[in-house]
């Protein structure tokens, strides 16, 4: 492993600059993937809405739909089409976690993001083991919801921050194996990339959706925004906490915060390209800067394949029947050094 070249800043600052020098390829790729779980849940609570208000209308008309079964087989088949698009655009969201490190290289050295579906389509060819590696991060989180197991969760937290680069690089490691992977190369640099986590959080997380929320307040759509969800929200009792000296929240309250989270919630989404940047720009100053180097040799004294190239010839052997074409996988890739 060779020594550390960059700074914590230097590296911050040169990835937020790859992100934003490519920010409205990013924002189309990302529209899916974040707006479709919004899209998916609004159809869902909307079609329930107009469905339990015209409830009682529908049981007058047809009174044989008033069965317990008949009415959760009508619930659950109302909901399907608002369900599907939501889980296929958070699996799209899933797949962008190894995607947008596959697209780094190429961004870094051609400032340019292209063949999006074929970085997709190189996580999604590895899925079985993506699969694993996001229940292993479920596991993880079930174990972190412990008040008991905060601190210690926080500190494996900043070792495994580069389990989804070392998937995506190093396609021959098992879930598990990327865990240890990512421990060993924060190992000896704990400091600094808690430090490289304090400022993504503090930007992705806090400043850019406060500029954006700021904004919207400022020209009054957020107040526009609260008053059509009005009346899904006034279907929510008011909580009364005057016992704690705290008033009530009011239906306004209510809408207002709805509004806020979501808002927030959906630009922390868009910004997951410029943490991943990040991390990838991390993980390669890590790991050796492999990518920039001669890569070492066989024992039969061949040069070793990169991970890219070996993921790219392992899923056309294994899906053999159904292939995509080859030159859509190059071009998604980094060409190798002449």
């Amino acid at each position: 492993m060779s020594k550390q070249s960059k700074s914590v800043f230097g590296i911050f600052a040169e990835s937020v600059g790859l992100y934003f020098s490519q920010l409205d390829k990013f924002l189309k790729y990302m529209t899916f993937p974040v707006l479709g779980q919004i899209l998916g849940l609004g159809l869902v609570f909307l079609i329930t809405y107009f469905y339990s208000q015209n409830l009682p209308k529908l049981i007058d008309k047809y009174p044989n739909i008033n069965d317990f079964w008949i009415l959760i087989g009508i619930s659950t088949v109302i909901i399907l089409p608002g369900l599907a698009i939501f889980c296929k655009a958070f699996w799209e969201y899933l797949v962008a976690y190894g995607a947008v490190n596959s697209m780094f290289f190429n961004l870094q050295k051609s400032k340019k993001v292209y063949d999006f579906e074929a970085h997709n389509e190189l996580i999604k060819r590895n899925s079985l083991k993506f699969i694993g590696l996001w229940m292993l991060f479920g596991i993880f989180s079930v174990i972190a919801a412990c008040p008991l197991m905060w601190i210690i969760c926080g500190i494996f937290a900043v070792y495994f921050v580069l389990a989804f680069q070392v998937f995506t690089f190093e396609p021959e490691q098992s879930p598990w194996g990327c865990l240890k992977k990512s421990l060993l190369l924060i190992k000896g640099h704990f400091a600094q990339t808690f430090s490289l986590m304090i400022m993504a959080a503090t930007l992705t997380y806090f400043l850019i959706p406060q500029i954006i929320l700021k904004g919207f307040d400022y020209t009054g759509i957020s107040n526009l925004i609260a008053g059509l969800i009005m009346p899904i929200v006034n279907i929510i009792p008011e909580l009364n906490l005057e016992a704690y000296n705290l008033g009530s929240v009011t239906h306004t309250d209510y809408a207002s915060m709805i509004v806020r989270s979501t808002v927030v919630q959906i630009l922390i989404q868009y910004t997951l390209p410029l943490r991943s940047i990040l991390w990838s720009n991390w993980y390669k100053e890590l790991n050796g800067n492999i990518t920039q180097q001669e890569l070492p040799k066989t024992k039969s004294g061949t040069k070793k394949k990169r991970p890219s190239t070996k993921l790219m010839e392992e899923s056309n052997k294994k899906f053999s029947k159904k292939k995509i074409d080859d030159n859509i996988l190059k071009r998604a890739m980094e060409k190798d050094d002449e």
